[in-house]
């Protein structure tokens, strides 16, 4: 058959189309995952094998090893198929051990609340 039908069509929109092929998933957290469908089902959970957590902060990126991991689809906002044949990052970008990355991520998470805190503080000010 040339041309293709409502099924194919069907098949060609879901998950199936990104079996065996490495793949991109934001969870809602803001975490990103990496790893090879291996399964999925009806309700967007999927099972990513050899799956890392990359993690990034400012330059400066870690690929944390998960193994064969299990997301439940509600916690899936977007995935991706990676291009093998692309850099998948910018070449400013640096790689660090898994320590590293935690310490910066931390630094981060201090700075943010700091700036919180400190806005609430001024808030009585009025800037309009």
């Amino acid at each position: 058959m040339s041309w293709a039908g409502a099924e194919d069509v069907f098949i060609s929109t879901s998950l199936a189309s990104y079996l065996d092929k490495k793949l991109l998933v934001l969870l809602r957290d803001g975490r990103k995952l990496l790893g090879l469908l291996r399964s999925f089902d009806q309700f967007a959970n999927v099972i990513l094998e050899g799956a890392c957590e990359r993690a990034i902060v400012g330059d400066l990126y870690c690929d944390i090893p998960l193994g064969l991991y299990v997301i439940r689809g509600e916690n899936v906002v977007l995935i991706g198929e990676l291009d093998l044949e692309k850099e998948e990052l910018p070449p400013h970008m640096t790689q660090v051990s898994v320590e590293e990355i935690k310490k910066a991520q931390k630094a981060e998470k201090d700075a943010t609340d700091l700036k919180g805190s400190m806005r609430k503080r001024m808030e009585f000010l009025d800037f309009d």
